[in-house]
């Protein structure tokens, strides 16, 4: 795949292996670049490479240690824009506090909107995303954002298992407009979760809305965190005479007790992409299985480094 030498691709800490896989997609060797951290804790990156001129791309995705680095992150845009690149895009494949996007109550911050002028002021001229939780989130950004949806990978890898009697599940009512797609690419029934949120981290589905008795259920959502929403959804389409469960997600967080509520809760399969590296604890339980988003992510890069349209990639891969 040929791209002049004009085009550098970098990575900061929190997804190194992800920068690889797509480098290697472009044929590229990822950009040189030293990050170093002070006795303080505070951070400095060195630029190896000659970026003046240049279009630059940072891949970092800001997930935990969250604010380290989305610090990280900031700092290296920074350096970019000090170092004379002539465009900077900022790739982040998970994009922490997304959230966080609106005042649900008084007195509280939206640190969606927050993050994104940081991003900008650091330097950023455009920024390339993953699913950021909610699709208006691109407006908080005054630069172009492409937004990619991890649906396109998950959608190739359920269509190739064909799974029969299948019912696309939506875990929420908000998350119809997703289901609907999964079902347009696979085909099967849909139905919809009535869950309450009790607290941050509990939720409590209440009710199903459409059948689910001697169906093979899929669930696919943008992000699994805490696990709540999944896991109570399918102990009740388990309890209401559903056979497997598959579950899939672009961001896998795995926060708290997670992977112990997904290994209990009778989910025959969780499925999500490598926007996040997985843990080591999840890696030696076996239940995750990870997908690769470097090819999408490298097409999309090369894209838009050649000024060619992003949107008519999702066709693309999906045909694939």
């Amino acid at each position: 795949m040929f791209l002049n030498e004009n085009i550098k691709v970098f990575t900061g800490n929190s997804n190194p292996a992800l920068a690889v896989a797509v480098c290697k997609y472009l044929d590229l060797p990822v950009g040189g670049a030293k990050v170093e951290q002070f006795p303080d804790g505070e951070k400095v990156i060195k630029l190896e490479d000659d970026v003046r001129g240049r279009d630059c791309f940072v891949i970092q995705s800001t997930c935990r240690p969250v604010d380290e680095n989305l610090m990280e992150l900031l700092i290296f845009l920074d350096c970019l824009r000090r170092a004379s690149a002539q465009r900077i895009t900022a790739v982040i494949p998970y994009f922490g506090y997304a959230r966080q996007d609106r005042k649900d109550e008084g007195r509280v911050p939206i640190t969606a909107k927050l993050v994104a002028n940081l991003i900008t002021t650091a330097g950023a001229n455009r920024v390339l995303a993953i699913d950021l939780h909610a699709a208006q989130l691109q407006g908080f950004f005054d630069i172009p954002v492409d937004h990619l949806t991890g649906e396109l990978v998950l959608s190739k890898y359920f269509r190739q298992k064909n799974i029969e009697n299948l019912t696309i599940l939506s875990p929420d009512v908000g998350n119809i407009k997703t289901a609907a797609r999964y079902v347009a690419h696979l085909g099967g029934e849909l139905a919809v979760v009535h869950k309450r949120r009790i607290s941050g981290s509990v939720v409590k589905a209440e009710e199903i809305i459409g059948n689910v008795e001697g169906r093979n259920i899929l669930m696919c959502d943008d992000i699994i965190a805490t696990a709540g929403t999944v896991c109570s959804a399918a102990a009740m389409v388990k309890k209401k005479g559903a056979k497997k469960v598959y579950v899939g997600a672009t961001h896998g967080v795995f926060a708290g007790e997670a992977l112990k509520k997904l290994a209990s809760c009778g989910i025959d399969e969780v499925v999500v992409t490598d926007t996040i590296p997985l843990s080591r604890e999840a890696s030696e339980k076996g239940l995750i299985k990870v997908l690769s988003i470097a090819g999408m992510l490298g097409e999309a890069i090369k894209r838009i480094h050649r000024n060619e349209s992003v949107s008519s990639l999702f066709n693309n891969v999906l045909s694939k």
